[in-house]
């Protein structure tokens, strides 16, 4: 299933509790069609003591967000836009926003 957001992408979130802001995707869970947003709806964990944690207690942690609550940010008005797809002359296939702005590739680190 093609997914309207990547990982790297800045989103705008459309509905629920945080609604309105904006964040970074950090992990895309295509199989459950859902998104973790940096920063958004954290929830506290309990954790055992272990050697990454030897004190145990509480954590923040972010939970998955559906993907039909997110929208790309476009970069002309830099709101939660709609996107499309657009077919080059040369094959490649490019995200572009509903206002005609190109949504941002996000280059991996170390690739250039």
């Amino acid at each position: 299933m093609a997914l309207h957001v990547k990982k790297g992408d800045m989103v705008e979130i459309i509905s629920g509790d945080h609604k309105g802001a904006t964040g970074k995707v950090l992990r895309v869970i295509p199989s459950k069609s859902r998104v973790i947003v940096q920063g958004h709806n954290i929830v506290k964990k309990h954790v055992r003591p272990s050697q990454k944690n030897p004190q145990g207690g509480r954590i923040n942690i972010e939970q998955p967000i559906h993907i039909s609550n997110v929208l790309p940010v476009s970069p002309k008005s830099s709101r939660g836009k709609r996107i499309g797809y657009k077919v080059a002359d040369d094959g490649s296939k490019k995200r572009v926003s509903c206002d005609g702005g190109e949504i941002g590739v996000v280059t991996k680190a170390g690739k250039k």
